[in-house]
């Protein structure tokens, strides 16, 4: 009996596909690496499937990937040894919501906006937002985060407990409903961001937050990208409780002014949005304006009503798109770092300088309040010069990073396209990582080539 025989003993055969366009839909995410095409795809429902997927896999020495909605940054989940594509789409039941414990326990197939609509009848919310409606399993294994980082941190800050299926078949927890633990080592944090390498998550227990009784968002645009960042650090170590703090440079502004039909100044600009009570929210928000005009403001406006807030947000997350709809043809290569604060505005005027020197069109956003911007960059991705250029520009704003102590990525992850920094980033500590992955994947059938090569 054959393999694929083997897995329809395992799986019903309408949720095992080797049909050519499904093959095709599961060979490349957002980024602009090459697809390669896997040899099946598989629909699990639950935990024992997967588990009786990779225990086949282990035996026949099979590569296994995972996959949400592919909207990976960085070539995560391209499958370019072949082999099982995991899709998990329809695992995507909300368990149970612990409102009392403001935790939430959901399969990884389960959407953000999918969760939000849910977690609001109980008046709560998840923050962590990439902007893209991405699954949650999606986003743990990235070690996703967003606009809203800045005040309540990243995926791995709001994993609770992972259900994960080890590439020998074997199911674990790596962690607890318990708000903290001094017991064993912290193995969420391990598996969270390791993109699929050391294991497959079936499900997750994420932290949630009541939703606040008012929010404020604003807009403050700046002549420079100096004093804009300058005004992020000034009102952060004022103790401002910021929610979100967004910069968009002067082209991304005009990009984005074209699509949404906004009538924003074309400069460097700030979105800030502050949660809170009444009273309080009216002295954060007068004190941020002292500060940000002592830093050379041009204009600073606030939202305080849900339409106006939604426009605003709705222009910051277009950015991306804003690019692409007004470049037909091209594509984007999308790029973050993320370095200490105190460096970030010489990294991103380093990194305006790099795209104007490269010749291609791009432009820069970020989420500034923890030190992590992106590179929007459209290229024409069957001209080789295109993505040497993008290239370039991309290892420029690295090795700045990295010299100033920063990471070759924030929260894009690092799939294959930042794999080769991992060195130079680490040190030794790849080695421990290496021994790591080597000792619970020791047939290196996870994801293979992505994130650390055990063979380096």
């Amino acid at each position: 009996m054959g393999f694929l025989e083997a897995l329809k003993q395992k799986i019903p055969t309408e949720r095992v596909s080797t049909n050519e366009t499904i093959l095709q839909q599961h060979s490349s995410d957002e980024s602009y690496h090459t697809p390669h095409l896997p040899d099946v795809v598989l629909f699990p429902e639950n935990t024992e499937e997967v588990s009786q997927i990779v225990k086949l896999a282990d035996e026949w020495e099979v590569p296994v990937v995972s996959y949400g909605l592919g909207t990976s940054l960085e070539g995560s989940m391209i499958p370019h040894n072949g082999g099982i594509m995991i899709d998990f789409t329809l695992m995507n039941k909300i368990i149970e919501v612990r409102p009392e414990d403001f935790l939430v326990k959901i399969q990884p197939g389960v959407t953000r906006t999918q969760l939000e609509k849910e977690l609001r009848k109980y008046g709560l919310f998840f923050p962590v937002d990439p902007g893209a409606d991405a699954t949650l399993g999606g986003m743990a294994a990235t070690n996703a985060s967003g606009t809203t980082s800045v005040k309540y941190g990243i995926m791995r800050d709001n994993v609770r407990d992972l259900e994960v299926v080890l590439p020998n078949g074997n199911v674990i927890h790596t962690g607890n409903l318990a708000a903290k633990s001094s017991s064993g080592y912290h193995l969420n944090g391990l598996f969270v961001g390791s993109e699929g390498t050391l294991g497959c998550f079936t499900e997750l227990t994420l932290k949630v937050h009541g939703i606040p009784e008012h929010n404020m968002a604003g807009r403050a645009a700046f002549d420079t990208i100096e004093h804009a960042v300058e005004a992020v650090i000034n009102v952060l170590q004022a103790g401002i409780p910021v929610a979100r703090v967004e910069l968009v440079d002067e082209q991304s502004m005009r990009q984005i002014n074209a699509f949404s039909d906004t009538d924003y100044k074309e400069v460097p600009t700030l979105f800030f949005e502050f949660h809170g009570n009444e009273a309080g929210l009216e002295q954060d928000v007068v004190f941020t304006k002292e500060i940000i005009e002592d830093c050379n403001c041009r204009e600073f406006a606030f939202e305080s009503d849900t339409a106006g807030r939604n426009r605003l947000w709705e222009a910051r997350h277009n950015a991306a798109y804003a690019y692409l709809h007004g470049n037909p043809g091209k594509k984007q290569m999308v790029t973050d770092v993320c370095l200490p604060i105190s460096e970030l505005a010489g990294a991103i005027k380093d990194a305006r300088d790099a795209v104007d020197s490269s010749g291609l069109l791009g432009g820069i956003v970020g989420h500034v309040g923890d030190g992590n911007y992106h590179i929007l960059l459209m290229v024409d991705a069957e001209n080789p010069e295109d993505i040497k250029k993008a290239n370039v520009v991309n290892e420029r704003i690295v090795q700045y990073a990295l010299t100033r102590g920063g990471t070759c990525t924030g929260e894009h992850g690092v799939g294959i396209g930042k794999q080769k920094y991992q060195r130079q980033e680490h040190g030794g500590a790849l080695d421990v990582m290496q021994a790591i992955k080597a000792t619970i994947d020791p047939k290196g059938l996870f994801n293979p080539g992505k994130v650390v090569d055990i063979k380096s």
